[in-house]
C-alpha cells in the first residue's frame, strides 16, 4: 500500500470572511492510496483553530504505517483532517477493489440529493444585504456573525435581500451569554432557524441553565463521539464534519450516537473542494441541516464536480469518489 501526498489550492469566487480572517484561496492536501494497481483518493482542509498546518497534517500523514485499515487508523491518528482525508482515501480504495459504492459497503441506503445551505461572507450589514439579495433564490442562507450587536442588523439586512429563505447563523464563538438573551428573541422572530457556537468551546457551560428559544448547535465544541457527554443539556444540535471527526468511519458513528442522545443533526464542511464534500454526502442524508457548500464558494473545483441543481447537491460521480 502506497500513500501520497499532494497540496493542492483552489481559487475561491470571491474574498471569504469569517470573524476569524478572510480568504481567498483554498488549501488542501490529496491523499492518495494505491494498492495493487488501484488508488482511492481523499481530501482535508487543515484548520488553524485546531493547531493544524499544511506541514503538522502531512507529517502526520507521512507517519503511517505501511500497512493498515480503517479500524487500525482510528488508533494510528487522532480525529482530525489527517486521519480524514486517509480514512476516505481508503473508503474510495475499497470501494474500487470491490466494484461497489461506498453507500452499499457501509449499510447504507443509496444517497439523493439534498438542499444545502449557501454561506454569506461576514461584511457590513449593507454588503450582506446585497450577498442576499443575490442568492435570495436559495432556500437556505447561512450567515456568518462576528459578534456584537451589528450582527443583529447584519441580520435584518439579510432578510431584506432574501425574505423567503430560511436563515440559520454561525457566531464562531463570538457572542456571550448576555449577547445571546438579547438577540435570540430577535432572531427567531426574524425567521432565524438556527445559531452555530455562539459560545467559545470550552467557555459554554452557561448554555446550560440558559434558555434557549434559539436552537443552539455544536461545533468546535463536537469533534467525535467523544464529545457528546459534555454537550448535553448544552446543545441542541450537532454539526458533523468530517475533518473534525477524522473522516467517514468516525462520523457514522457520531450521527448515531447523536441521534441515540436526543441530538439534531447537521452535517458541515470547510472550505474545500468537490472531493473533501463527496463523503459527507453520505452522512448528510436525512439531516436536519445540510452545509455543504465548499463547491459553491469556489472559482475552480475537481475535474470531475460535484453537481448542484435546484434539488440542491448530488452525490458524486464515482470518477470522483466512492
Amino acid at each position: 500500500m502506497k500513500i501520497s501526498v499532494s497540496r493542492d489550492s483552489f481559487k475561491l469566487a470571491q474574498v471569504f470572511t469569517i470573524a476569524r480572517g478572510s480568504r481567498t484561496q483554498a488549501d488542501v492536501l490529496t491523499v492518495s492510496i494505491a494498492r495493487d494497481g488501484i488508488t482511492g483518493r481523499g481530501e482535508c482542509v487543515p484548520y488553524a483553530r485546531y493547531g493544524e498546518t499544511m506541514d503538522s497534517v502531512a507529517d502526520q500523514i507521512a507517519g503511517l504505517p505501511d500497512t493498515f485499515d480503517r479500524e487500525t487508523l482510528l488508533e494510528l491518528l487522532p480525529a482530525g483532517a489527517a486521519r480524514n482525508a486517509v480514512d476516505c482515501a481508503l473508503w474510495d480504495l475499497e470501494a474500487k477493489e470491490a466494484g461497489k459504492p461506498v453507500w452499499e459497503l457501509a449499510g447504507l441506503d443509496a444517497p439523493g440529493p439534498m438542499i444545502t445551505a449557501y454561506t454569506l461572507s461576514l461584511d457590513t450589514p449593507e454588503a450582506m444585504r446585497a450577498q442576499a439579495a443575490e442568492h435570495a433564490f436559495r432556500p437556505l442562507l447561512k450567515t456568518k456573525l462576528g459578534g456584537g450587536d451589528e450582527d443583529l442588523a447584519r441580520i435584518r439586512a439579510v432578510r431584506e435581500g432574501a425574505p423567503d429563505a430560511t436563515i440559520i447563523v454561525d457566531a464562531n464563538e463570538g457572542w456571550t451569554p448576555e449577547l445571546y438573551e438579547r438577540l435570540a428573541p430577535v432572531f427567531v422572530e426574524l425567521g432565524v432557524a438556527m445559531v452555530e457556537q455562539p459560545l467559545p468551546a470550552g467557555k459554554d457551560d452557561a448554555l446550560q441553565g440558559l434558555a434557549r428559544p434559539l436552537p443552539v448547535c455544536a461545533d468546535e465544541s463536537c469533534h467525535d463521539a467523544s464529545s457528546l457527554p459534555a454537550l448535553r443539556g448544552k446543545y441542541d444540535m450537532v454539526n458533523i464534519k468530517l475533518d473534525k471527526t477524522g473522516g467517514l468511519t468516525e462520523a457514522l458513528r457520531l450521527r448515531d450516537a447523536a441521534l441515540m442522545e436526543g441530538f439534531t443533526v447537521m452535517v458541515g464542511c470547510m472550505v474545500g473542494s468537490s472531493l473533501a464534500m463527496a463523503p459527507a454526502i453520505l452522512i448528510a442524508q436525512g439531516a436536519a441541516i445540510v452545509d455543504l457548500d465548499g463547491p459553491l464558494l469556489l472559482g475552480e473545483d475537481r475535474a470531475t464536480p460535484l453537481h448542484f441543481d435546484a434539488q440542491g447537491v448530488h452525490p458524486a460521480d464515482s470518477k470522483l469518489w466512492g
